[in-house]
Order: C-alpha cells, then sequence, then structure tokens
C-alpha cells in the first residue's frame, strides 16, 4: 500500500507543482523517478517520453501511467494518473467558478506571462538533457535540424508526423547502412 502512496504523492506533486503542462513537466517527471526513486533509468526515461509524445493524450498522463504500471502494476498506473491529473483538475474546476473576474486581474495576467517565459526555458532544458543523451551522429544532426526547421516554421505540422517522419527517415538510413556493411562484408 505503501507505493501506492508514494505513486500518487510523488505524480501529485509534479502535476500541483508543474505550470505548463507537458513538456514543462519532464524536468520534474526525470527528477522523481530517475534520480530521487529510481523507478527507471535515464534510458528508460527517454523512451518514455518518445512513447507519451507519440501516443494520444497528455505525455504527463502518459508517463505517469507508464510508470505506475512499472512500479506497481494496474493499481500503481491508477494511483500515478489520479495523482498527476487531480492537481489540475481541481484548479480548473476553481477557476471555471471565477474565470471572469480572476483574468481581468492585471496582477494575475503579469503573472501568468512571467510563468509562460520560466516555463519556455523548462522546456528548453528539457530539450537540451535529452538531446545530451542522443547518440551523435550526422543523421542525428541533419535529422534535428530538418525537425527544428519544420516545426518552427510549419507550426501548423503535428507533431505526430515528425515523430513519423523521424521512425520513417530512421528506418531508411538503417537499411542503407545495412546493406552497405553486409556489401563491404561480403567484399
Amino acid at each position: 500500500m505503501r507505493k501506492y502512496l508514494t505513486l500518487f504523492t510523488t505524480f501529485f506533486k509534479i502535476g500541483l507543482f508543474t505550470f505548463g503542462g507537458g513538456l514543462a513537466m519532464i524536468p520534474f517527471i526525470e527528477k522523481e523517478a530517475v534520480s530521487k526513486h529510481k523507478w527507471i533509468d535515464e534510458e528508460e526515461m527517454i523512451s518514455i517520453i518518445a512513447i507519451a509524445e507519440s501516443t494520444p493524450g497528455p505525455i504527463a498522463v502518459n508517463s505517469a501511467t507508464y510508470i505506475g504500471n512499472k512500479v506497481g502494476g494496474l493499481l500503481g498506473s491508477f494511483f500515478a494518473t489520479l495523482g498527476v491529473i487531480l492537481p489540475s483538475f481541481t484548479i480548473i474546476l476553481l477557476l471555471t467558478l471565477v474565470l471572469e473576474q480572476f483574468m481581468a486581474n492585471n496582477f494575475v495576467k503579469y503573472a501568468f506571462l512571467g510563468i509562460r517565459a520560466s516555463v519556455t526555458i523548462l522546456i528548453l532544458n528539457a530539450a537540451l538533457k535529452l538531446f545530451k543523451k542522443v547518440k551523435k551522429s550526422v543523421f542525428v544532426f541533419i535529422t534535428l535540424i530538418v525537425s527544428f526547421v519544420i516545426a518552427f516554421f510549419f507550426t501548423s505540422v503535428s507533431t505526430i508526423y515528425l515523430i513519423l517522419g523521424g521512425l520513417l527517415i530512421g528506418i531508411i538510413y538503417y537499411s542503407i547502412e545495412h546493406r552497405l556493411t553486409k556489401k563491404e562484408v561480403e567484399e
């Protein structure tokens, strides 16, 4: 029962103190799940992010569900997922009751402007940490640059298309490299 409570409180804390949603939560999920509790390792964290980003639903919910399942099975998934969504659900429910008066307040407007700026840095930091862990090659740099250009200049392109494009390019690259290596060995 203790592991379920730990899963719930850990992901509740992540959900409560992380503004900006999914990508902004990555550093906090990594700190808790990898560094503090050691539920997963860094390699698995990268895989979770890739899977959570490419499957339907918020990245935090998908990550919590996966980690919860690994730690405590189906009940672990339930408590981790409940923990991560409960703070947002409660805050949104309360905000809808006073939304009009709340957003008219200049103090609140500027507070959220500051939060948005901080969240941008958190997302950039998470991206840099992920990039440091990726095996470096010309192929990776080209894929990164092409993905960045598409995402930056064609903002209407869905993230899933970028991920599927990277998947397809990776398969093509592997196939070509594998054939060339096989040819060299035969000669």
